[in-house]
């Protein structure tokens, strides 16, 4: 792909980026429907199959890359990822919210911080996997991956407890938030696709499955040609306009989420996504068969740093709930999207020296 022109390169890209929005938002509401009709996610191994599900091109991604053996991109569009998701966070604040309150006030929960710290959790053992011996493998494994994976089944397990009730006043959840449940805004979709059979909901999710899939190896074929062309790294196109790509159905179906008034639901599918990802080193360990996170760059331990410190300002937002907005955002979400810029300026710099 890389004897393409440019121009014929962009257009690959821009249309696998279309692909997988319209996919996207069609695995969300089937994944909504089949959920309540299976009941997948009143069991920990439906809640694994759902973030499976929603994060089909990121999987697909790091499959391909992996496969070819690009595991700059690989581990640069996780990474990067995560930064980028968390932002999309402020794009629901400002276009989502009605009303005065930003939108951690209106979602403030214990059971999100709880999510939060799990994203925060993965990431620190990135940051020491990625320290760890070139050398340490064993049955196509490495340590620090697999407890990623521990980790995220272990959050998945506390949020599920913490639904159930924590020993909190008013059960963790804040006073003034919103008042109807997390996910109801799923239940409205699944009425509204009451119509369809479940078959048909199978068959739509199969089919947007296998296009998100196919969407996903053309945006990274045709990504890391773009990035050639223009004399961009792989990481860094990884971590920026490839992870944007990747984020279009969390954008769409935050914003479908927030205007319903699930404010919770937004910042859970974010967070639950964010502390998915790394899970998908394992994935690339598998593949490769050799240590995928020794040989992360400079710039990826950067995403990752930036990647917990913007967590961690939604975490303290959730907690002290600003109730002003600045901008038509709240606090943390100015905070945040100043932090991201300036740790996009940081990236590049980081990249050339």
């Amino acid at each position: 792909m890389e004897s393409l022109p440019l121009a014929v390169l962009l257009l690959i890209f821009a249309g696998a980026g279309a692909v997988i929005w319209v996919a996207g938002i069609q695995l969300s509401k089937q994944t909504d429907v089949l959920d309540d009709r299976l009941h997948l996610g009143s069991a920990l191994g439906g809640l694994i199959l759902l973030a499976i599900a929603t994060n089909l091109p990121e999987i697909a991604i790091t499959v391909s890359a992996a496969a070819s053996n690009n595991i700059g991109v690989a581990v640069g569009n996780i990474l990067g990822g995560i930064a980028i998701q968390t932002v999309v966070l402020v794009i629901l604040d400002v276009f989502g919210t009605r009303g005065t309150e930003p939108l951690s006030y209106k979602a403030a929960s214990l059971a999100l911080v709880i999510e939060a710290v799990t994203v925060v959790a993965v990431l620190a053992v990135v940051i020491a996997g990625s320290q760890m011996p070139n050398n340490l493998v064993a049955f196509r494994l490495t340590p620090a991956p697999i407890l990623i994976a521990v980790i995220w089944i272990l959050g998945l397990v506390l949020v599920r407890r913490s639904q159930k009730g924590l020993p909190w006043h008013q059960q963790g959840e804040a006073t003034g938030a919103q008042e109807k449940p997390k996910g109801h805004s799923k239940k409205q979709t699944t009425q509204r696709n009451s119509q369809l059979s479940t078959a048909a909901s199978v068959l739509i999710f199969s089919v947007a499955a296998l296009a998100t899939l196919g969407a996903g190896v053309a945006l990274e074929t045709s990504g890391s040609a773009i990035a050639g062309h223009i004399g961009l790294s792989g990481v860094l196109f990884g971590a920026t306009f490839l992870a944007l790509a990747t984020s279009l159905p969390e954008i769409s179906t935050g914003l479908a989420s927030v205007k319903q008034g699930d404010y919770k639901l937004a910042f859970s599918d974010i967070f639950g996504g964010n502390a998915f990802l790394p899970v998908l080193f394992l994935v690339a360990v598998l593949i490769t068969g050799r240590p995928v996170l020794p040989q992360a760059q400079a710039t990826d331990i950067y995403l990752t740093a930036l990647a917990v410190l913007l967590t961690l300002t939604y975490i303290l937002g959730l907690i002290f709930r600003p109730k002003k907005k600045i901008f038509g955002m709240g606090m943390d979400s100015l905070v945040v999207l100043v932090l991201y810029l300036l740790g996009v300026v940081g990236l590049f710099a980081v990249a050339s020296a």
